[in-house]
């Protein structure tokens, strides 16, 4: 199959799942019925090519399936009344109600899949899978795990939407801000999983960096005048622009500082300076405008010793102000080492020690041993980032932090 047709039938999975979800209201029959569709598409189209209406392909191909499946639980419960009322019903494919907007599809799907009865990891799941498109084996890969794993995982998840009383439509109005906002991080850890696998051989997974800024435009394209929503869009892009540089000829990990500044994309740079621009002189600031600030201020220096620290550090004391949490501490850190001395950063690391979500984590004693490097102190850097190396299941950063620490030697 093409990457084109593997693009098209994941902008179409959403549409045709929202269409069916509304008509029938069984999110998680639905859903199955829809992969089932995809699955059939990716087996046929490359031998049969590509429909004229590819969309209306799909849906009636998961109507028929959702309709076998509906009829196949009648069956057992007995309930042959509803199954013929289903087999009956016109099926009109593709078409959406005149009631609800198509484009709330996306945004009702968005709500559902990360519905607040979910764990982060089911939200994840559940989202790439059923506005990705992608079927559970390769929502398995995303989180190294067997396909055996995650297909339970991915059921379970809808059973206690279902559970919870969640219906296919949008929530009220009043509990937009905070659904969004669990949307928003879904997508956020989307991203930064591709842009920094947490774990495997691969320091990057470009697919699922792909995902999260196609999911976040179609959420943009949606709310256009969510500022939080265009800053999580200019984030990732200008973020992005960076992917290219990140890792030399023989695969090593490249830091920031020693990047060739060439190589970033200007594209993605550009279309992300443009729209963090726009969207502040817009919109009250927050958490994800402010991180694209940040990013922005990184795009706009032209080698590292022109990068504007002072303004980093002032951008990062707001977004803690905003959203305290020890990974931004962790960054102002770096910024204020920049700016008033690796001292300076070692200190504020230290109001870190007693932190329990860090306890195990690998970037601080990376943070730590770099600033220790920048400060003399080879012995105590080399131990720091020896204890960062073991820290970490990513054998990109492992060799990286092993490395850094054998030039201390």
């Amino acid at each position: 199959m093409t990457a084109r047709t593997e693009d098209l039938l994941r902008e179409l999975a959403p549409r045709v799942l929202g269409a069916l979800a509304r008509r029938y209201g069984e999110f998680d029959a639905c859903e199955d019925a829809v992969q089932e569709a995809l699955i059939a598409a990716s087996q046929q189209w490359p031998a049969a090519g590509v429909p004229d209406n590819p969309r209306a392909w799909l849906s009636t191909v998961a109507t028929r399936r959702l309709v076998d499946h509906v009829r196949g639980e009648v069956a057992r419960r007995r309930r042959e009344a509803t199954a013929a009322a289903l087999a009956g019903a016109p099926v009109v494919p593709g078409v959406a109600s005149e009631q609800v907007p198509e484009a709330d599809d996306t945004l009702t799907l968005l709500f559902m899949c990360c519905h607040p009865s979910l764990t982060p990891a089911s939200q994840v799941a559940l989202t790439l899978r059923a506005l990705g498109g992608l079927p559970t084996a390769q929502v398995a890969a995303a989180f190294l795990v067997p396909e055996a794993t995650m297909a339970p995982r991915i059921s379970r998840a809808k059973q206690r939407i279902k559970q919870a009383g969640a219906t296919f439509d949008l929530p009220p109005k009043s509990e937009w801000h905070g659904r969004l906002q669990v949307v928003r991080h879904v997508l956020y850890l989307i991203f930064n999983e591709g842009y920094t696998a947490s774990s495997g051989a691969d320091l990057q997974r470009p697919d699922l960096v792909a995902e999260a800024i196609r999911l976040t435009r179609s959420l943009h394209r949606i709310l256009p005048d969510d500022g939080e929503v265009a800053g999580l869009l200019a984030l990732m892009l200008l973020t992005d622009a960076r992917r290219p540089a990140r890792t030399g000829s023989d695969g090593m990990l490249v830091p920031l500082a020693e990047q060739d500044r060439t190589r970033w994309s200007a594209d993605a740079a550009a279309e992300g300076m443009e729209l963090i621009t726009r969207t502040m002189a817009a919109c009250p600031p927050g958490p994800y405008q402010v991180q694209a600030a940040i990013a922005a201020v990184h795009m706009e220096a032209a080698g590292a010793a022109e990068t504007d620290w002072p303004q980093i550090a002032a951008l990062y004391r707001i977004l803690e102000g905003m959203s305290p949490n020890p990974m931004v501490t962790l960054n102002r850190a770096v910024a204020v080492a920049m700016t008033d001395g690796p001292r300076a950063g070692l200190d504020l690391l230290d109001t870190l020690g007693a932190d329990e979500r860090m306890a195990r984590h690998h970037r601080l004693p990376a943070v730590r041993a770099h600033l220790l490097e920048m400060a003399g102190d080879t012995a105590a850097a080399r131990e720091a980032y020896r204890l960062a190396a073991k820290r970490t299941a990513s054998l990109p950063e492992q060799r990286y932090l092993t490395e850094r620490a054998r030039r201390l030697t």
